[in-house]
């Protein structure tokens, strides 16, 4: 393949890669983004065997067999995962990029490079030094990421004693090994460099409580994109670095948008919580009300104005079928029903809302929580499927709450205020939720599901 052939192909990737992301901004619009980037990479990735010659060499059945694994893992881990494990299966898929970073950077750090000069083995040893710390503490940070998601892990912050000052000590000690790496002290330097960043990757990621873990994905796949784009320095590799460059910035916006919405300061996450709030909490008056489901299907046959928030917990129980049902029936009693959205509803941002548009729930009534926040207290009954941590009254009420100054749905403003959870337990991020023992709501216990198959047959 001649440049000129290879370039517009690198750059017919870009545009491909360009108009996924834009496209995943709307649901309407978001398959045909998957499919934009579907293409995209097909191109790339043949333009980039056929323009290295790898076709005419006898390495060619070596990557057709590793892309024919790679590719038969990838359908199959792919179809069997359910929504609820999309945020794990992101993490874990985050962490292979880190790694693919670190080999890729350490074996180019052992290949001669007789035909360098001075001037360009030290940039390249730098692109080395950058690409394999990048993807070190992507690798080892996506997975403590991954074990906490699935619960492997707790998902309470993991607080050692002066551990801002350890991670201070462990990123110098990394510098000063960069440093006498790139003086040709030898490879040693970038492989005890590598070891560090691995331990830096899960210590920072341990050190944040789980009710963060949505930005922490977040910024993971800010880091891939950049350890991506510096391998593609490494290798020369243009659409690595622009494809690499796409993904580290729109992961940092979204991450910094995230912060913004949960009133996170964006480096206190990424930096494992520097300056937690370690106060004493407000204590909890009263007691959970439980109600039986012909009470519930009661009340929303009386409701004029209704919201459900959905949670992860209708994510786990997949009722995101019953649940447009439901909206339907009640609809056509000429109820107003509307959804509330947190941003940080699941585990991962769009996570509800991708739900609710498989089930085909007419996107105008799925609203954000800015547009839907001033409407709670003129609703008469709120449903909450599952959702725990984003409707918590403690965010505005208990300056020492973990997730102080969060913004959150203001469901107890309803007059009622319906929560189905599978029991009593807390939220990820660990902590106690007020809004239970509130005299305007009541628990309906099981699994949303078949709770609201069983208030469909109860509806008159």
């Amino acid at each position: 393949m001649n440049i000129g052939l290879l370039t517009a192909s690198y750059i017919t990737s870009s545009v491909l890669f360009i108009l996924a992301l834009g496209g995943l901004s709307n649901q309407e619009k978001a398959k045909r983004a998957v499919w934009y980037g579907i293409v995209g990479m097909a191109i790339a990735v043949f333009a980039t065997i056929y323009g290295n010659q790898v076709f005419f060499t006898e390495w060619l059945n070596w990557l057709i067999a590793a892309i024919l694994v790679g590719s038969i893992i990838g359908a199959i881990v792919a179809k069997k995962v359910q929504m609820t494990g999309m945020p794990q299966l992101v993490a874990a898929l985050h962490s292979f990029v880190g790694l693919a970073a670190v080999f890729i950077g350490i074996n180019s750090a052992m290949l001669p490079h007789s035909d360098m000069n001075s001037t360009q083995y030290m940039i390249h040893n730098v692109e080395v030094f950058i690409g394999v710390f990048i993807g070190a503490i992507t690798f080892t940070g996506s997975i403590v990421a991954f074990g906490k998601l699935s619960e492997l892990i707790t998902g309470k912050a993991l607080i050692l004693p002066g551990r801002h000052l350890l991670n201070l000590i462990m990123l110098f000690s990394c510098l000063a090994l960069g440093y006498m790496f790139l003086i040709d002290e030898g490879n040693w330097t970038l492989i005890v460099m590598t070891i560090i960043a691995f331990v830096i990757g899960a210590h920072l990621v341990l050190a944040i409580g789980g009710a963060d873990m949505p930005v922490v994905v977040s910024m993971l796949n800010s880091y891939s994109g950049w350890a991506a784009a510096a391998t593609g320095f490494m290798l020369g590799n243009d659409l690595l670095i622009v494809t690499g460059a796409l993904v580290g910035s729109s992961g940092a916006i979204l991450s910094y948008i995230m912060c913004k919405a949960m009133n996170r300061k964006f480096l206190s996450v990424i930096l494992g919580g520097w300056g937690d709030i370690t106060g004493p909490t407000m204590d909890i008056e009263g007691e959970m009300k439980p109600i039986d489901i012909d009470s519930v299907a009661t009340a929303l046959n009386d409701a004029n104005k209704i919201i459900i928030v959905p949670g992860y917990g209708m994510a786990v129980a997949q009722a995101q079928s019953t649940v447009s049902e439901l909206t339907s029936r009640l609809r056509a009693k000429n109820k107003e029903v509307r959804f509330g959205i947190h941003p940080v509803a699941g585990r991962l941002p769009g996570h509800m809302n991708v739900l609710l548009a498989e089930a085909k729930v007419p996107y105008d009534i799925v609203l954000e929580m800015d547009e839907i926040n001033d409407d709670f207290p003129d609703t008469d009954v709120v449903m909450i499927l599952g959702a725990n941590d984003i409707v918590n009254p403690a965010a505005q009420e208990d300056p020492n709450s973990p997730i102080a100054g969060m913004p959150v749905l203001e469901v107890w403003k309803a007059k009622q205020v319906f929560i189905s959870k599978r029991g009593q337990g807390k939220g990820y991020s660990g902590i106690e939720n007020p809004l239970f023992f509130r005299e305007n709501s009541r628990m309906v216990y099981g699994d949303a599901k078949k709770t609201l198959d069983t208030i469909l047959q109860s509806l008159s």
